[in-house]
């Protein structure tokens, strides 16, 4: 494919007042974002979670390469058996396949090796990194992958935060188990599940994640 420049198609240029209000209003929204383990079984449409996951492929990544799939699973068996199989991996870990360190680190989040979240929430994500592409049977190299995937995933969370909703970023491991449950190639490797919908009436989440390092700790300024 050949370099084609194109007039820029798009221009969401702002005053310098209008800006900074209105990155001011997304930080202090965004600040409303909590991950959330307690969620309600209310459905959510499937149209709200097709648009999230498009916000995602609008990400940004290595020579354009958008090396992703997105798995949307609303069956209850299939999230039942998802659930079965990352807390068989998650009992290993907290057995102490974790490290003290880490499970100490973890303390405070007040996590464990149930995961109820994985067949209450009404729709599971999982995000698959594509470690190299295949066109035609022909394997050719990604770059930047996990760079790439990393801000898809973001972006996902943005969306499922400003559709109202709410998710869990989990992270079992290892979780090869998922290629072939949700029938993925072998080129592709899961890295996140989102548990998706909203929150139940009684959520809560842990005093410690509302800690978050000020501005003088994230940022220098040259």
């Amino acid at each position: 494919m050949s370099y084609i420049p194109l007039p820029l198609p798009d221009r969401v240029q702002l005053s310098p007042e209008a800006s900074l209000q209105q990155v001011q209003a997304f930080r202090d929204y965004m600040r409303r974002r909590h991950s959330v383990r307690d969620f309600s079984p209310d459905p959510v449409d499937r149209a709200v979670i097709e648009a999230c996951i498009e916000t995602a492929g609008t990400a940004p990544s290595g020579a354009n390469q958008q090396p992703w799939h997105f798995v949307a699973i609303s069956d209850p068996a299939m999230k039942a058996r998802v659930r079965e199989a990352a807390e068989e991996e998650e009992r290993a870990f907290y057995a102490g396949g974790g490290g003290d360190e880490w499970l100490t680190a973890l303390e405070p989040v007040g996590t464990g090796p149930e995961k109820p979240h994985l067949t209450t929430a009404p729709w599971l994500i999982v995000i698959f990194a594509q470690r190299y592409g295949l066109d035609d049977g022909q394997r050719h190299k990604h770059y930047y992958v996990p760079e790439s995937v990393g801000i898809a995933c973001g972006m996902l969370i943005s969306a499922i935060h400003h559709a109202g909703l709410v998710t869990l970023e989990h992270t079992p491991n290892p979780m090869k188990f998922l290629n072939q449950m949700c029938e993925r190639p072998e080129n592709e490797k899961p890295v996140m599940i989102l548990p998706v919908g909203l929150p139940s009436a009684a959520a809560t989440v842990p005093a410690a994640a509302k800690r978050k390092k000020p501005l003088s700790e994230i940022m220098s300024v040259f």
